[in-house]
This record gives structure tokens, C-alpha cells and sequence, in this order.
């Protein structure tokens, strides 16, 4: 009797022991900021060479989980590699510290958009119960370059910059770690803003390869890659012939070269901006959407200053401004009409609002993204569709000239997206 006493006690404790153990492992592995720094191996860096790291909020009541790629500025000269001109310059030029996502850095301890905050004060979205993977942006290409490049500085007695536009590799390197180490996605989202709104793009098919969620969508905010077939004087082509060299896009290992080869007739190699379409092709059981204001005076900006003469030669913003608009509406019009044909491609398009010159819908809050005529509110209502299912994509386009409020001052917004991107 003694014996068998001894025994249920010993294995009560054992029980005890495993469950505190389980709870102490709980509480260090969920709902905190993870840092996962990629192999040297897997060809994963930063521009200056520096490691590369994503960072990971995971949750064990969910296999769902969203993918945000961060925005900033892009380059193809020493200058802006360097982080040289605000906003449209590279981000993070001396790489991605361990503490990013914590620290006074463009994810603004993860509130930079709702899609990072488990709690946000300026929106809330169903997303913030999923897991949650945070891909800093530190390569100057977009996320989709794949190449060193040497740039010289403007005066010749000055060293050149090495630079590391390994978007796509830190993408690739991306996907094999949560293809290891992430359960297999009831539903997979991947989001970005910016730069990360075509790094969303550019990388979805990697990442859902490499995953096999169960349902799967994507959200791109304000990255878009337009129409612009070579020959066809489409405003963004200057533009697309550019990176296309600076970035690899073309070469052995681009991100072009093999999507091609992975989906072969469902892109064109002349064109970058049926790479968006090739993934509607490809993946026809996915929800696809697109967003972007009429009057983004910064995402044209970086399109068409280094190329068009009147742009660069414009010295105010007003001056600027119908430079800009002039050709970036129209391309917008032609992207959403390419998109309208495709059952499983939304667009969300509203007209403008006072946060950073029109630039991006899902930063901070939804403030300020209605589109009135068709009784959408906020851009909320777009992302609730992509993932929901229950009823046909939202094609939404805003037909009246109507400027929005972002909340509490586009002035406010303004300085807090600032005091984060170091614009």
C-alpha cells in the first residue's frame, strides 16, 4: 500500500513538474517579440552585409498567421544606400539590430501598423490574434533584389559603397525558416506597406510554397507594380528598366528569372507588372488585393523623380505635386483595369488623406481610407473581405475627388511617422 502511494504521489509531482514546466515555456515562447536571425548560409543580409533578422509573435491558439514586410525607401546610387534622402531612401542602412521591433525604429514597437500589435490604440483587425512575423526592410531594392552592387561616390577621391540588395534572398531564407519551424497556416496573409506592399507581392508565391496554408491571401498597401510593357512609354518603365539591372531582377538567381521558370505562360518577362497577375494565374483559389490612394505624392515620387526632368527640377512640393499626379494617376487606372478581369484580385483605391502625402492606407490606422460611394468606411472593410470569403472580391475604385481625414490630425500622424523612419 505504501508502495503504491509512494508511486501516485511520485507521478502527481512528475505531472505538476511537466505542467509548471510547460507554463514556464509557454510564457517565454508566446506573445512576446521572438528575434530570428537567418543563416549566413542562405545568403540572408542586410545592404551593409550585416546579418539579417525577422522577428516572431507567436501564439499557441492559432496556426493562422500574417507576414507584414516593412516599408521604406529604395536606391540605386550611393546616397540613398547610404539612407540619403528621407523617406524615399533606403531604410535602415546600418542594418537590423536584435532589438528592432522594441526600440525607436520604424516598427515603432510593432505599432507602426495594426497588423504587428496584438493591441493597437488606433485600429483593431482580426489578425491581431494570429501569429504574427514581422520582416524588417534593410536592402534598398524593394525586397526583391538579389545582387551586390558597387556605387561610386559622386566625388571621385571618396571610397565606393558596397551594397547587398538581397531582398528576395532574405525572403527565400524567410520561407525555408517558417516552412521548419511554423505549423502548416489554417490561413496565411501576407501584408506590407510601401516598399513592403511590393515586397508582399514579389515574395507571396515563395512563402506560400514553402508553407501550404489552407486558405491563403495577400494585401498589398501602396506597392504597387504597374503596367509598364516595354515599348509602351508607360510612365513607371523608366523606373522598371532601372531596377531591373541595379536589383538582379533579370539575372540567374532574380526574382523574375525564376518566377518565370516556376510558372511558366504566366507572367511576361517584358513587363513587370504582370507579375501581380501571374500570381492570380498561378494561385486561383487565393484572395489577392491591392490598395492605394489616387493621390500618393510619395510612392510616385520615388517612380519618377530620377527620370523625368521636370520632376526632379520641380523645388517645392506644390510645384511637384501635378508633375507627379500626371502620370501617376493614369498608371493607377491602367493597373486597376488590368486587375478587373480576375475573380480572385481586389483593388481598394480611395482619393487621398492627410497623412504623408497620401501614402499608404494601413500605417498606423484605418483613419481616412473610406470610399463613400460604395459605402466602404475603411480599408478594414477591403482586408475583412480577403480573408472572410463571403461574398465576391471588392473592386472599389472612389469616383469623387473627396480628401480625408486620418484622426487626430494629419499634422500629428505626420510627426510620429517621422520621429519613427528618421524622414
Amino acid at each position: 500500500m505504501t508502495t503504491r502511494r509512494t508511486s501516485a504521489t511520485l507521478k502527481v509531482a512528475l505531472a505538476l513538474a511537466a505542467f509548471t514546466a510547460s507554463g514556464t515555456a509557454l510564457a517565454q515562447t508566446y506573445y512576446k517579440w521572438q528575434t530570428v536571425e537567418m543563416p549566413s548560409a542562405s545568403a540572408a543580409r542586410c545592404g551593409n552585409g550585416s546579418p539579417y533578422r525577422i522577428f516572431v509573435n507567436r501564439t499557441p491558439l492559432t496556426s493562422k498567421t500574417v507576414v507584414m514586410f516593412e516599408g521604406g525607401g529604395a536606391c540605386w546610387a550611393k546616397g540613398s544606400c547610404s539612407g540619403e534622402g528621407g523617406l524615399l531612401g533606403a531604410s535602415n542602412p546600418d542594418g537590423v539590430p536584435a532589438n528592432y521591433v522594441t526600440s525607436l525604429s520604424m516598427a515603432a514597437y510593432g505599432l507602426i501598423t495594426p497588423f504587428t500589435s496584438r493591441i493597437n490604440p488606433f485600429a483593431s483587425i482580426q489578425t491581431q490574434s494570429w501569429n504574427i512575423i514581422y520582416v524588417p526592410y534593410c536592402t534598398g531594392d524593394v525586397h526583391t533584389g538579389n545582387r551586390s552592387a558597387v556605387y561610386p561616390d559622386a566625388d571621385p577621391t571618396q571610397p565606393a559603397l558596397t551594397y547587398q540588395h538581397r531582398g528576395a534572398a532574405n525572403a527565400a531564407a524567410l520561407a525555408a525558416w517558417m516552412g521548419k519551424n511554423m505549423p502548416r497556416p489554417d490561413h496565411l496573409l501576407v501584408t506590407g506597406f510601401s516598399a513592403g506592399g511590393a515586397g508582399a507581392t514579389a515574395n507571396y508565391a515563395v512563402l506560400r510554397e514553402a508553407v501550404q496554408p489552407k486558405l491563403s491571401s495577400m494585401l498589398a498597401d501602396s506597392g504597387p507594380l504597374m503596367q509598364a510593357p516595354r515599348g509602351s512609354g508607360a510612365a513607371s518603365l523608366p523606373l522598371h528598366e532601372k531596377i531591373r539591372v541595379a536589383w538582379g531582377l533579370d539575372g540567374p538567381d532574380g526574382l523574375v528569372t525564376k518566377m518565370l521558370a516556376k510558372y511558366p505562360g504566366k507572367g511576361d518577362a517584358n513587363n513587370l507588372g504582370s507579375m501581380s497577375l501571374a500570381l492570380a494565374k498561378a494561385f486561383p483559389q487565393d484572395r489577392l488585393g491591392f490598395a492605394v490612394f489616387q493621390q500618393d505624392q510619395i510612392y510616385s515620387d520615388f517612380s519618377y523623380r530620377d527620370f523625368y526632368p521636370d520632376v526632379a527640377a520641380a523645388t517645392t512640393d506644390e510645384a511637384r505635386k501635378p508633375l507627379l499626379l500626371s502620370r501617376w494617376q493614369p498608371e493607377v487606372k491602367a493597373w486597376t483595369q488590368a486587375m478587373t478581369p480576375f475573380a480572385n484580385v481586389g483593388f481598394y483605391v480611395p482619393y487621398e488623406r492627410n497623412l504623408i502625402k497620401s501614402h499608404c492606407l494601413t500605417i498606423l490606422g484605418f483613419g481616412g481610407t473610406g470610399i463613400k460611394e460604395a459605402n466602404l468606411r475603411t480599408v478594414e472593410s477591403f482586408l475583412d473581405n480577403m480573408i472572410s470569403r463571403t461574398a465576391p472580391v471588392i473592386k472599389a475604385y472612389a469616383t469623387a475627388p473627396q480628401a480625408q481625414d486620418a484622426g487626430g490630425g494629419g499634422a500629428l500622424w505626420d510627426s510620429i511617422v517621422k520621429l519613427f523612419t528618421g524622414a
